[in-house]
C-alpha cells in the first residue's frame, strides 16, 4: 500500500512540475524564446522550439497520471530533464549564466548549481515514475478513491500556491525596475551622505555600512549580478586590486538575489577576502540610484559619496585608481600630523 502511495505521489508532483513549466513558458513566450537561443538552440529554431517544448511538457503533465501512459511520459520527462541537465552544466562549464526561465517570468533567473540540484531530484522522480510503472502497473487502482482524489486536490493546491508565489516574485522584479527607471539621475551627488543599508553576509551574517567604515577607510560599493558576464570579469580583478588597495580601501561586492547562489559565484571569481553581500530586492541598488550592473559607488572615511557612479567595468577600475590615490594623499596627511604632533 505505501509503495502505491508513493508511485501516484511521484506522479503528481512530476505532473505539477511539468504543468507549471508548459504554463510559464506558454504565458511568457518572449522570455521562452530568449531562453532557448541562450541554452544555444540556433536562432531559426528558436521559435519553434520555445512553443514545441511547453506543448510537450504539457502533454507529459497530463499523460503521467494515467497507469498506461505513465511509464512513456516518465521515459520522455527522464529525456528532457538530461538534455536540460547537461545543456545547463555545459553553460556553466564555460562560465556562461543565462537566465533559466524553465517556470516563465517566475523562474527568470540565472542558472547555478542549484538549477543543476532540483533537475537532479525531478530526474530521480522521473525515473521512480518509470520503475513504479512497471512495478504497480494498476495503480492508482488499488488505492481508496478518498485518498487519490485528496491527493490530487493537494498537488492541485500545491500547484497554484506555487504559481502565485511565483507570480509575486515577477511583480516584485518588475517593480524594481519601474522605479529604477523613476529614479531621476543616476547616483547620488557627490558630498550627500551615503544611505546606510543591512545586508545578508554569503558566510550567514548580516553586515552594514556603518560596519564596514569603522576601519576608517574608504568603502568601495561593487554591484553586481550573476548572470553578468562583465560582472563576474570584473569581479576576477578585485582580489587583485584589494591586494593594492587594502590599507586606503575597502572593497565590498553587492548582488541580489540568492545568498546561496552568489556564495558559490563568489568563489568562482576567486573573492575569498573580500565582502560579498546579498540584497532581497534591489534595497541598496534602489537608495543608491543604481540602474545596472556593474556599477560602483565610492564612499569616503566619513561616509559621504566620494565621486559619481561608475558604470561600467572600466569606469571602475578608474575609481579604484582614483580611490588608491586619495587613499594614498590621505594616509601621507595623517602620517606629516603625527610627526608634527610628535615634534
Amino acid at each position: 500500500m505505501l509503495i502505491g502511495y508513493g508511485v501516484w505521489i511521484s506522479r503528481l508532483v512530476v505532473s505539477v512540475v511539468f504543468g507549471l513549466s508548459a504554463w510559464g513558458k506558454l504565458r511568457d513566450r518572449a522570455g521562452a524564446r530568449a531562453a532557448v537561443a541562450d541554452f544555444g538552440v540556433p536562432l531559426r529554431w528558436a521559435p519553434t522550439v520555445a512553443v514545441g517544448l511547453p506543448v510537450a511538457e504539457g502533454v507529459l503533465a497530463v499523460t503521467v497520471l494515467p497507469p498506461w501512459t505513465a511509464a512513456g511520459a516518465g521515459v520522455l520527462a527522464a529525456l528532457l530533464l538530461t538534455v536540460f541537465t547537461v545543456a545547463i552544466g555545459r553553460l556553466l562549464a564555460q562560465g556562461r549564466r543565462p537566465a533559466c526561465s524553465c517556470f516563465g517570468s517566475s523562474s527568470a533567473t540565472p542558472i547555478g548549481a542549484r538549477t543543476l540540484v532540483r533537475n537532479g531530484v525531478l530526474l530521480a522522480l522521473a525515473v521512480l515514475v518509470v520503475v513504479g510503472a512497471f512495478a504497480r502497473p494498476r495503480v492508482p487502482a488499488g488505492l481508496p478513491a478518498d485518498n487519490v482524489v485528496g491527493l490530487v486536490i493537494v498537488a492541485v493546491l500545491v500547484a497554484l500556491l506555487a504559481w502565485a508565489i511565483g507570480a509575486i516574485g515577477a511583480l516584485h522584479r518588475r517593480l524594481d525596475a519601474q522605479v529604477l527607471s523613476t529614479l531621476g539621475a543616476e547616483g547620488l551627488p557627490v558630498g550627500a551622505v551615503a544611505p546606510e543599508f543591512e545586508l545578508i553576509d554569503v558566510d550567514g551574517g548580516r553586515s552594514g555600512l556603518e560596519s564596514l567604515l569603522v576601519q576608517g577607510k574608504q568603502v568601495l560599493l561593487v554591484f553586481v549580478h550573476v548572470g553578468c558576464e562583465m560582472c563576474a570579469a570584473l569581479a576576477r580583478e578585485l582580489p587583485r586590486w584589494h591586494t593594492r588597495t587594502e590599507q586606503a580601501l575597502t572593497i565590498v561586492v553587492l548582488g541580489n538575489g540568492d545568498p546561496a547562489e552568489y556564495a558559490v559565484w563568489g568563489r568562482d571569481q576567486g573573492l575569498t577576502d573580500i565582502p560579498v553581500l546579498v540584497q532581497q530586492g534591489n534595497e541598496a541598488a534602489l537608495r543608491y540610484r543604481i540602474r545596472g550592473t556593474p556599477s560602483a559607488v565610492l564612499i569616503d572615511a566619513e561616509g559621504r559619496v566620494a565621486a559619481p557612479v561608475a558604470r561600467g567595468a572600466m569606469a571602475t577600475r578608474e575609481l579604484i585608481v582614483q580611490a588608491k590615490s586619495t587613499g594614498r594623499q590621505r594616509l601621507n596627511g595623517q602620517s606629516k600630523v603625527s610627526v608634527r604632533e610628535s615634534q
